[in-house]
């Protein structure tokens, strides 16, 4: 089957978005599931449900989700499983457009869309800035540019005063890899539909966590459940030790 939208390209288009792709460890669904698991006592998924539900509540228009990064750090990934995420749960406010810098005229329509469409910014609309590095001053121009107009600023980064500043809402990654933390906001936002299944899911941690171990265990995998929410550290670093060895590093 043919491959259509952010997530065909990614798995099918040109060298740079198949290098994203590894960039960021391919996790599949299982992978994903494991790590949201794993997870549990440190309030890594409460972060990212609540900044999910803004993100929604947000957005008020369909087509209004604009997904921004740096010229060097485009968030192709992100946008692909944002994407995914939004059509399997029917959640069209959430469809993403990736705003790029610089696209080619010759690429495919959702990845022709330029700085244009951010200019066009408005109030019901929504502008998720996504870069690990410290946003550089063109990108906060346009960002407090598309805020001036009325759009609502989302922000995942790593530790940028400046951006946050201009930020309704920002994530801080500090405790997980980047990478890692985008794979759980996109899952956070195809569960909005499904909080009751979201809530045992995520809340029932001793169970689900040994139906993953046991999947670990078949391939020769071993673990152990948390004792208490306050190795978060610790917790992280066995998880990305189980990450790398599933599917390679995720950032």
């Amino acid at each position: 089957m043919i491959q259509t939208g952010y997530l065909g390209t990614l798995r099918t288009g040109n060298d740079a978005l198949r290098r994203q792709r590894v960039h960021y460890g391919g996790m599949d669904a299982n992978q994903v599931a494991t790590l949201r698991t794993l997870l549990a006592p440190t309030g890594w998924l409460e972060r990212t449900r609540e900044f999910a539900q803004g993100l929604r509540s947000a957005t008020r228009l369909r087509g209004g989700l604009m997904v921004f990064g740096t010229p060097d750090d485009e968030p192709w990934h992100l946008t692909a499983h944002l994407d995914e995420e939004s059509r399997l749960a029917g959640i069209p406010e959430l469809m993403p457009t990736l705003i790029r810098w610089d696209p080619p005229q010759e690429a495919p329509s959702h990845l022709r869309v330029g700085l244009e469409r951010l200019a066009a910014a408005r109030r019901g609309e929504t502008l998720f800035v996504v870069t690990p590095a410290t946003a550089p001053v063109p990108l906060l121009e346009r960002v407090s540019d598309a805020r001036r107009t009325g759009a609502t600023i989302f922000a995942l980064d790593q530790g940028d005063p400046e951006l946050d500043a201009l930020a309704h809402e920002a994530l801080t990654v500090r405790d997980l890899s980047f990478g890692a933390a985008q794979h759980l906001v996109t899952a956070a936002c195809g569960d909005l539909g499904e909080a009751d299944r979201a809530s045992v899911r995520e809340y029932n941690v001793a169970g689900e966590y040994g139906l993953a171990a046991r999947k670990l265990a078949a391939v020769g995998i071993r673990t152990q459940m948390p004792r208490s929410t306050s190795g978060v550290r610790g917790l992280r670093d066995r998880v990305a030790r189980i990450l790398d060895a599933v599917s390679g590093p995720t950032a």
